[in-house]
C-alpha cells in the first residue's frame, strides 16, 4: 500500500496564542494564505486576542484560564486528530515565524516520513540574543540525552509534526516541557528521529519596539523545567555510556539540499557528547 503524501488539504497550522492581540490577526492571515485548515487556541488570553480574528476562516479553541503551552497544543492536536488530518505545523502567535515556511517543512516531512520537523534558526544566527543562543544550545544537548541522536534548536516552535507524533498519547509534561518531551517520546515510542530545516526568524531587536511582545519562554526558569525533566528520565535509563556512544554516532539531520549547512552536522559528530 502506498504511502498518503501530506499536503495542503490533509494538514494544518496550529498557532497556540497568549495574548497575542498585537500580531495575531497578520499570523493567521498568513497562515490562512498557506493553508485552508488553520487552528488557533487561545490559552486564556485577556487582551482580546480572539476578537482581532473573530471574523477569519479558521478554528479557535478558547480554554478560559491560562493553561500553557502543553495545554494549547494537545487542544490543537485533538482537533486536528478529530478532523482527520495527517500533519500539523506549529508555529507562534507573536509573529516571528513565518507561515511561508510551510510548504518547505512540509515538503522535507514527505522526503523525511514519520520524522518531526524543526524549523530551525540557523539563518542569521547573529541576530539571535547571545544568551538566548547559549541556552538553545545547551538545551539540544540535554534533549539529545533523552532522544539518542543529536538535533538542532530543539526550542523552536516552528515544527510539522506528523499524525505518528502529534497523536501520541500519554506524553508527560507541562508548558514548554511538553514540546521538549514530545521529541524525546516520539524518538522512544516510534523511532522517529528529528529533522531540521533552515529557516529565518525574527526577534525584538532587529524590529521597532513595540512590533513583538516579550517571549513568554523565561530562559533560565524554563530551561530548568526541561533539563530537570530530562536527566530524571536519563537517570532512570540508566547505561549512560551507551547512550553517549550513540549520540555521537548520529549527528544532526538538516534538510539542506545546497550543502550550506552542512558543516554544523560534521562538526557534531567530531565533538565530544
Amino acid at each position: 500500500m502506498s504511502r498518503e503524501m501530506l499536503s495542503t488539504a490533509n494538514s494544518a497550522i496550529l498557532i497556540p496564542a497568549l495574548n497575542e492581540a498585537l500580531r495575531i490577526r497578520e499570523v493567521a492571515s498568513a497562515a490562512l494564505a498557506q493553508c485552508a485548515h488553520v487552528i488557533v487556541v487561545d490559552d486564556g488570553s485577556d487582551d482580546g486576542t480572539a476578537d482581532q480574528i473573530a471574523d477569519l476562516p479558521v478554528t479557535v479553541i478558547r480554554h478560559p484560564q491560562r493553561l500553557g503551552k502543553g495545554a494549547a497544543l494537545r487542544s490543537g492536536f485533538a482537533e486536528a486528530q478529530r478532523r482527520g488530518l495527517r500533519g500539523v505545523m506549529t508555529m507562534d502567535g507573536d509573529g516571528q515565524h513565518s507561515a511561508e515556511d510551510f510548504p518547505r517543512l512540509l515538503a522535507a516531512a514527505n522526503r523525511h516520513p514519520g520524522c518531526i520537523i524543526i524549523g530551525a534558526r540557523l539563518r542569521k544566527r547573529a541576530n539571535q540574543p547571545t544568551i538566548r543562543r547559549i541556552g538553545n544550545d545547551f538545551g539540544d544537548w540535554g534533549i539529545a540525552w533523552g532522544c539518542g541522536f543529536q538535533l538542532v534548536d530543539s526550542q523552536s516552535g516552528q515544527r510539522f509534526y506528523p499524525a505518528s507524533v502529534f497523536t501520541l498519547s500519554d506524553v508527560p509534561g507541562e508548558g514548554f516541557v511538553f514540546e521538549a518531551q514530545l521529541l524525546i517520546s516520539a524518538a522512544r515510542k516510534l523511532g522517529a528521529r528529528v529533522v531540521a530545516v533552515p529557516i529565518e526568524t525574527r526577534y525584538a531587536g532587529d524590529h521597532a519596539a513595540g512590533t513583538f511582545r516579550k517571549s513568554h519562554f523565561r530562559l533560565v526558569r524554563d530551561l530548568w523545567n526541561i533539563t530537570s525533566h530530562v536527566v530524571r528520565q536519563v537517570l532512570r535509563q540508566g547505561h549512560l555510556w551507551q547512550v553517549r556512544r550513540r549520540i555521537r554516532a548520529q549527528p544532526p539531520l538538516i534538510d539542506d539540499p545546497d550543502g550550506e549547512f552542512a558543516s554544523i552536522a560534521s562538526a557534531s559528530a567530531r565533538e565530544p557528547g
